[in-house]
């Protein structure tokens, strides 16, 4: 089959390798210069001038990631020397928090609650009697409630130290408000389902060369062809097949399309489409638009700063956070390949205005950290993720006939990560040519 793949993000790359190795011709529409979407490299400097590589957003995997790692691995990088592995540690500077040991799943989770610091035996009582409730119920609960809602029964000091900081991490959205349902399927692959699936994977390489360059470069020896700059402005169907409109192959027809690009753009191009579409099509695509429409968004902001000898005592630090500490979490840039001093601090669900989230964040370097940086850059990406909330009606990964999406925000059991992103690309091409 031909395939039409609009937008070179993580979801769209993942959609043409599978095409492409299952024998199909993929053909890679993307808007802008530059691939990777909202996971990808920029350019920057040190306070000296001294240029160096940033990402356009701080991100990490886990060892439950698996479709992740099985596409990393079939386009050339080697997860073993591309990304640091440790066992998931969850720890504040003052030396508080959970780490688990290198041990199988799940005893590795047992003994990280068991053994984790600064818990009164209560702390750690309330979490294992509630694991095992949530494991005794098939890790399902009422899709409505929350994840403040499900936990209720932990104590707080568990709450603020274990749980909102992975719910914030997992979902980009308060534990007052997302999805406990969504939430409990990261809990039950991460600490009790995929072996190893607890494991921080954090990346040593600028998340371009992770997994986009590798697998443009893959595409490319395979002989796909991919536009930049090429932005497509509606479809146009013929008999089965499908025209696009604003492309550079204005006379290539194609048996189905996937939407890769973001929500927005795709109910952009969609609803241009519905105009010229025969009825019951676009009744389909108009119904599929209004879904898309009532997702509200989430910002993540990462704060760049740098400091002569600034290091962390781990790779990853967990901060303590509240409005006028906003950041969540540290990354020491230096221990994960990048210039010795840099550090990026990750500011889920942010709403302050960027001047004032910077200023915020250094001066909770210096608080929690007694570090005094000097600001590099702050990168803020206002629409990263969908607010996953309970109830939630995500978009199908059909479209109408011929047409399919697979961008992080399209319904599937991950929220808005890099694993959501590949998962629904690779669904998205067996729908396709199924």
């Amino acid at each position: 089959m031909k395939l039409a793949i609009i937008g070179a993000g993580w979801a769209g790359l993942a959609a043409a390798v599978t095409a492409t190795q299952a024998g199909h011709h993929a053909t890679i529409f993307e808007a802008s210069q530059a691939i990777g979407g909202r996971a990808r490299a920029v350019k920057g400097r040190l306070p000296d001038g001294t240029p160096i590589t940033l990402d356009n957003g701080q991100h990490i995997l886990i060892g439950a990631y698996t479709e992740t790692l099985r596409l990393l691995r079939l386009v050339g990088v080697e997860p073993a020397t591309a990304l640091l592995q440790r066992p998931l540690t969850l720890l504040f500077p003052d030396g508080r928090g959970v780490r688990f040991p290198a041990w199988p799943t799940p005893l590795d989770a047992l003994a990280g609650i068991v053994c984790a610091r600064g818990w009164t035996a209560g702390d750690k009582w309330s979490l294992l009697r509630l694991a095992t409730a949530w494991q005794q119920a098939g890790f399902q609960c009422d899709a409505h409630i929350s994840v403040a809602q499900l936990c209720q029964a932990l104590s707080p000091r568990v709450m603020s130290e274990l749980i909102e900081p992975l719910c914030v991490s997992a979902l980009n959205t308060p534990a007052a408000r997302a999805s406990a349902s969504v939430f409990l399927r990261i809990m039950q692959d991460a600490l009790f389902g995929v072996p190893g699936g607890s494991k921080l994977l954090l990346p040593r390489l600028d998340l371009s060369a992770l997994f986009p360059d590798a697998s443009a470069a893959w595409l490319t020896q395979r002989a796909v062809q991919l536009h930049l700059g090429a932005r497509v402005d509606a479809l146009e169907p013929h008999g089965t097949q499908w025209r696009l409109h604003g492309g550079p192959r204005p006379d290539a027809l194609f048996d189905a399309v996937i939407f890769a690009t973001s929500a927005s753009e795709a109910v952009r191009a969609l609803a241009s489409t519905a105009q010229v579409a025969p009825y019951l099509i676009a009744n389909e695509i108009r119904r599929w638009n209004q879904t898309c429409q009532t997702l509200q968004f989430e910002a993540i902001a990462t704060v760049y700063a740098w400091g002569l000898g600034a290091t962390l005592p781990e790779p990853m630090l967990t901060l303590r956070s509240h409005p006028l500490a906003p950041a969540q979490f540290v990354f020491d840039r230096g221990q994960l390949g990048g210039p010795s001093g840099l550090l990026a601090f990750v500011v889920s669900a942010s709403s302050s205005e960027r001047a004032t989230l910077q200023a915020q964040v250094l001066q909770q370097a210096q608080q929690q950290l007694g570090l005094a940086l000097q600001a590099v850059q702050t990168i803020v990406e206002k629409r990263a993720t969908f607010a996953c909330t309970p109830g939630l009606q995500r978009p199908t990964l059909r479209i109408a006939p011929g047409l399919f999406a697979c961008g992080d925000y399209v319904a599937g059991p991950y929220p808005a990560t890099l694993e959501g992103a590949v998962r629904n690309g690779r669904a998205a091409v067996t729908a396709a040519v199924a």
